[in-house]
C-alpha cells in the first residue's frame, strides 16, 4: 500500500488535487513536509500492530474533519473500521479494499474478527469502493452487497542499469540468482521457497530481499533457516538503486503467496522483463501470465520444478521486451490517477 500510495498521489497532484498524507507517527525518522506535492502530516500510532492501524485512523479522521477534507481516501479493510465515523462527522468516503487481511496467517482469531468487521463498515458505509482485483470485487459484492469500482495497482516502467556493483556486495552473478521481494510473514510463503531451494541443485544462489515490519518468531526462524543454507542471501529490506539492480540483473523473480490483493512486487518485476515463478492463488492468476510461469501454491516439488526450468531456459531479449510493453499498457500509473479522480468526483456527486 506504500507503494501505491507513493504513486499514485503525486499524480493526483499533477491533476490539481490538494493532497494531505496521514504518516504513521512511530515510523517516521525525518522532518519531511511534504514530497513531490503531496503535503505529509504525521499523526499519532502506537507501535503495536493491534492497535496502531484503527488508532492511528480514528485520529487522522477528525485531522481530516479540522482540514475540510472534500474526501476522505481510506487504504485497506483494518482502517475501514472507521469509515461510520467519518461518515457521522460529515465527510465522504472512498475506501480501496486491497484485499481480505483477514485471510493473512499473523493474525489470531479476535484480529480477524475485526479485520471482517472492517470489510463490511468500510465497503457498507463508504460512498465509493475501489478494488484492485475481480476477486476483491465479488468478495465486496457478496458480504456487503454493493458494486466497486475495478482499478488495478499499476507500476512505473522503470529503467534498466548496468551497473552492477550491489550485487558484487553480495557475491551475486548477473542471471544466476533467484530474486524475492517481501515481507517476512506466514502468506509470502518464504518458508516453502528456503525449502524448494535446498532441493535445487548447485549452480545458482537465492536472494530475499524483505524484512518483518515486527520481529516475530515466523521472521526469526526464517532468518535463522536462510543462515544454515550456502548460497542465500537476506540483505533485509532493499531500496533505490540497490533494488534497481536486484530486480534488472535476477535470473528468475519468484513470489510464493498463499494470500495477495494483486501484488506490486510481482508488477515490478514484470516492468523490469524479468522471467517469474508465482503461485497460482487467484491474485497471481489475475495478471494472466502464460501458465508455465504458475505452481501449484504450497507444492514444494513443483516449485523447484518451476524453478529449475526458468533458469535453464533462456528469456530472450524479444520476452523481456514484450513483457515490459505488456506492463505498462495494462497497469499504467497514469490511468489508474485518472481513474481514481472520476471515482472522487463521482463520491462527491452522490454525496450532494
Amino acid at each position: 500500500m506504500e507503494r501505491h500510495c507513493e504513486q499514485l498521489y503525486p499524480l493526483l497532484v499533477e491533476m490539481g488535487v490538494t493532497v494531505r498524507l496521514a504518516r504513521r507517527s512511530s515510523y517516521i525518522n525525518d522532518s519531511l513536509e511534504g514530497w513531490k506535492g503531496v503535503e505529509l502530516v504525521d499523526i499519532y500510532s502506537p507501535r503495536k500492530k493491534s492497535l496502531e492501524a484503527i488508532v492511528h485512523t480514528c485520529l487522522a479522521m477528525f485531522s481530516a474533519r479540522r482540514w475540510g477534507a472534500d474526501i476522505v481516501h481510506v487504504h485497506a479493510i483494518g482502517p475501514a473500521i472507521m469509515v461510520p465515523l467519518a461518515r457521522v462527522l460529515g465527510m465522504r468516503v472512498v475506501v480501496t479494499n486491497h484485499g481480505p487481511d483477514y485471510d493473512r496467517q499473523k493474525w489470531g482469531w479476535a484480529a480477524r474478527k475485526i479485520l471482517r468487521l472492517g470489510e463490511y463498515l468500510g465497503c457498507k458505509f463508504a460512498n465509493e469502493v475501489i478494488v484492485i482485483s475481480t476477486t476483491i470485487a465479488e468478495i465486496v459484492s457478496r458480504r456487503c452487497g454493493r458494486g466497486s469500482n475495478l482499478i488495478y495497482n499499476g507500476v512505473p516502467i522503470p529503467e534498466l542499469r548496468a551497473d552492477s556493483s550491489y550485487l558484487e556486495s553480495l557475491g551475486l552473478e548477473k542471471g544466476k540468482y533467484i530474486l524475492a521481494v517481501a515481507r517476512l510473514v506466514p502468506e509470502k510463503g518464504l518458508h516453502d521457497l528456503l525449502s524448494a531451494f535446498e532441493r535445487m541443485g548447485p549452480g545458482s544462489s537465492l536472494v530475499i530481499a524483505g524484512d518483518a515490519d515486527h520481529e516475530d518468531e515466523y521472521s526469526r526462524e526464517i532468518k535463522a533457516r536462510a543462515a544454515g543454507i550456502p548460497d542465500v542471501s537476506m540483505p533485509g529490506y532493499v531500496t533505490g538503486d540497490d533494488l534497481v539492480q536486484l530486480y534488472t540483473h535476477a535470473g528468475v523473480f519468484v513470489l510464493p503467496s498463499y494470500h495477495e490483493g494483486l501484488p506490486i512486487s510481482l508488477l515490478e518485476a514484470l516492468s523490469y522483463g524479468l522471467r517469474t515463478v508465482v503461485s497460482n492463488i487467484p491474485a497471481n492468476l489475475e495478471v494472466d501470465l502464460d501458465q508455465s510461469h504458475y505452481f501449484d501454491v504450497g507444492d514444494i516439488d513443483d516449485l523447484v520444478e518451476k524453478l529449475s526450468t526458468a533458469l535453464s531456459t533462456d528469456w530472450s531479449s524479444e520476452q523481456r521486451t514484450s513483457t515490459r510493453e505488456f506492463v505498462g499498457a495494462t497497469y499504467n500509473w497514469n490511468d489508474i490517477a485518472g481513474k481514481t479522480l472520476a471515482v472522487y468526483r463521482g463520491a462527491l456527486a452522490r454525496g450532494g
